[in-house]
């Protein structure tokens, strides 16, 4: 089968025939049909999030269900799914403290499967499974609980935004934040993980949304997905957003981005009292530098945010029910479509900028 075969950091994608095995005990072969195109994912390439190499990348997908392993009971062969990057053991810490989106059952696994070994190999040599999902192939092989089920009438190409931005950011809105109807919010970075914030803080009933990216396209595409207001950034920020709120800052502040400048600009415009979100995933080395002392004096929150603060097996029907119902809007987050052959180029789009999703296609569809 094809996948798209990362061999060493920076360095372009191989896509390339690869050998995948069966499942084994507990896991499920899924053919792909469509997987978005992540900020996570060129930070692996890039070596921000350290991940083992060579790999087959890829973690925001939907397919449909080829065969499952021995004592899989969750799904059957034909069911249509969406992945879930973040997979759960259902019995640790975490798990049974109702917080699955921070199980390490998955992720410290770091692409291998629970017995330690790989489904995926390239002229005999072991492919670690990009961020535990390994999307960017026609097949690939998932953990029982790394998939949730969906009806067959929903579009895979757009329910594969489900399995990332759009559960991390509606999920940043109302599960870690719980924005409140009638609060005032700000967004730092409008890609599909901001808009896909925007949108949860419409569907709360935020009185004020308002977006802030130095993109122009982006800006008018948060205007259209919910946003009352849009502001280039820079170092006049703050003092725009205090100026929309009275002076005060915003109840709410995220920061989708993952870089220390902002979430420290983020905390600057949030108001005391309000809670600054982080949601964009940093380096390991961001140090973002507060006055602790106006966080103390203001009791001002801050939160990180991890997958939105998800329960995929909830999260992700809420979300398709939200969709069917015409609330949230997930058509217009893909802004192109290419085939898995063209995945370079994808990953070129997305360092410049220009397109607020790509989905990658298996089937040789595109444009």
């Amino acid at each position: 089968m094809l996948a798209a075969v990362l061999r060493d950091l920076n360095q372009p994608l191989d896509v390339t025939e690869v050998a995948i095995e069966a499942p084994r005990a507990g896991e499920v072969r899924v053919r792909m049909e469509a997987s978005g195109v992540c900020h996570s994912d060129l930070s692996v390439i890039e070596g921000k999030i350290p991940f083992p190499t060579p790999l087959v990348l890829g973690h925001e997908g939907a397919g449909v269900v080829e065969e499952v392993g021995p004592g899989v009971t969750r799904v059957s062969p034909g069911d249509h799914v969406i992945v879930s990057w973040v997979a759960t053991c259902e019995e640790c810490f975490f798990c049974l403290r109702g917080q699955p989106q921070l199980c390490q059952s998955g992720i410290s696994s770091l692409g291998s499967m629970d017995d330690g070994t790989t489904r995926l190999s390239l002229g005999g040599e072991k492919l670690y499974h990009g961020l535990n999902a390994a999307t960017f192939a026609e097949q690939t092989i998932l953990r029982e609980t790394a998939v949730v089920a969906i009806p067959r009438d929903i579009p895979l190409g757009v329910a594969a935004l489900v399995g990332c931005a759009v559960t991390t950011g509606v999920g940043a809105a109302i599960h870690t934040a719980r924005v409140e109807a009638g609060e005032r919010v700000a967004i730092i970075g409008c890609g599909g993980v901001g808009l896909s914030i925007i949108e949860g803080c419409r569907i709360a009933e935020a009185s004020m949304i308002i977006a802030i990216d130095p993109v122009e396209h982006r800006r008018q595409a948060a205007l259209r997905f919910g946003a009352t207001a849009s502001l280039p950034g820079g170092d006049g920020a703050t003092r725009e957003v205090k100026a929309l709120t009275d002076g005060h800052g915003a109840d709410v502040v995220f920061e989708a981005v993952g870089v220390a400048d902002l979430q420290k600009q983020a905390f600057n415009m949030t108001r005391p009292g309000g809670r600054s979100i982080f949601v964009g995933l940093p380096g390991l080395d961001a140090e973002p530098a507060f006055r602790t002392f106006f966080m103390v004096t203001g009791e001002k929150q801050i939160r990180g945010c991890f997958y939105g603060s998800a329960r995929p097996a909830r999260d992700f029907p809420m979300l398709l029910d939200l969709y069917r119902a015409g609330r949230l809007d997930l058509d217009g987050l893909v802004s192109q479509t290419l085939p898995l052959t063209r995945i370079n180029e994808a990953f070129d789009s997305l360092r410049k900028g220009e397109h607020l999703r790509t989905v990658i296609t298996m089937d040789g569809a595109g444009s």
